[in-house]
């Protein structure tokens, strides 16, 4: 299936979500999930850039005022009221973003004397930082979509709350740390682990953010986000990123797009961090690979995961290119080459993995059901990724 191709079931899939979560027609209660709508965001602005239909650029604006007023501000059955940071109603309209976002889980979030119980954890509301990389990213496309610096403001501020929120220095150590998540005001730790690739989105995101706000003041000071960069840096340094999670691979491979990007359009080089989540990404999709995971029936695969994979390898053939075109700063020769061309005997999976979920009969068991928002939205980026890979 060709782009032009793709695009029709990518927008359909999207019509479907919009319906459902109550953004078109507009719910009076909408159903908002962070991750699945930074995904969302991506997606209609893809389908303008290419249409010029001015829907799915509205859809896109609505959406994100949607997701602050709902994930913004306190759940319908919490006490609390208002915006979450705690600032007044004209001040966080201004500011929306200040305090963080709510993930929208379906259960409120346990509170600081609460019993922890690992498997409901995963129902229960908070902050979770890899959930706010990704709207940061979704802000700042459309701020380069629309051209209105208030997205990236905003991109800024979320990126501010959330290291303070997530990052801390342990005792007796000298480089900080991560939580994996946090309470929906950033007051209190709900998990206590480092998210394995948190600090990689982290670090990815902020360079992105970064290279946004100079591009658009023009500014020769200090980056906004130069404590922040510098102290993700440390946190990145020795992390082992493998992973055989698919959906973790494909994290990889869209931060390595977008890492690629960064360095042609004047960020940091050198550092070997490209070359590490390369390796990573190659070395995960070995094992992935070998475990036959991909020939389990629809009943026992989730859609999500491995559509989050197929997002990743969309942008491999970009990325070739990107290096290839740019000797100045890889090199015509350069230690990127094995990862990198390892990496594209595993392109075809991305079809593999589109054309199993766009049949209608494994997407009529429960395994697809239960998670049908996030599943539809990824599978549209999938079919239509350049929205999302693209900075």
């Amino acid at each position: 299936m060709n782009s032009a191709e793709s695009l029709v079931p990518a927008r359909q899939f999207m019509l479907e979500f919009s319906q459902l979560t109550g953004l078109d027609p507009a719910g009076i209660q909408p159903r908002r999930y962070l991750w699945t709508d930074a995904f969302a965001v991506c997606n209609y602005l893809e389908f303008f850039s290419r249409t010029n239909d001015k829907t799915s650029l509205n859809l896109a604006l609505r959406l994100v005022d949607q997701v602050h007023h709902t994930l913004g501000q306190h759940r319908m059955d919490d006490p609390r009221t208002g915006w979450i940071s705690g600032l007044s109603a004209r001040e966080g309209e201004l500011h929306p973003t200040r305090g963080g976002l709510r993930i929208g889980k379906s259960l409120r979030e346990r509170g600081p004397n609460e019993y922890y119980h690992a498997q409901q954890e995963w129902d229960r509301d908070g902050q979770y930082f890899h959930y706010l990389t990704k709207w940061m990213h979704a802000l700042n496309r459309v701020g380069q979509v629309v051209g209105d610096r208030k997205y990236n403001a905003w991109a800024i501020e979320l990126a501010h709350a959330a290291h303070a929120g997530f990052t801390y220095l342990p005792p007796g150590r000298d480089r900080k740390r991560m939580y994996w998540k946090m309470s929906i005001d950033l007051s209190y730790p709900l998990v206590l682990s480092m998210g394995q690739h948190d600090p990689l989105d982290g670090l990815v995101t902020y360079h992105e953010l970064q290279l946004s706000t100079a591009r658009e003041s023009d500014q020769t000071g200090p980056p906004d986000l130069i404590q922040e960069i510098a102290e993700m840096t440390e946190i990145n340094r020795g992390l082992d990123l493998f992973t055989d999670d698919p959906l973790g691979i494909g994290g990889l491979l869209s931060d390595a797009s977008r890492l690629v990007q960064i360095m042609i359009k004047g960020g940091p080089q050198g550092n070997g961090l490209l070359e590490s989540v390369l390796d990573s990404a190659h070395a995960g999709l070995v094992s992935f690979t070998g475990s036959n995971a991909l020939r389990l029936p629809a009943s026992h695969r989730l859609a999500f995961r491995e559509l989050g994979l197929s997002i990743g390898l969309s942008g491999i053939e970009k990325l070739r290119e990107l290096i290839e075109n740019n000797p100045d700063i890889f090199g015509n020769t350069n230690p990127l080459q094995y990862p990198l061309y390892g990496l594209l005997e595993y392109v075809p999976l991305k079809e593999k993995i589109e054309q199993f979920w766009l049949d209608p009969k494994n997407r009529k068991f429960s395994s697809w059901i239960e998670h049908r928002d996030i599943n539809l939205v990824m599978l549209a980026t999938s079919l239509a990724p350049g929205g999302f890979l693209q900075i």
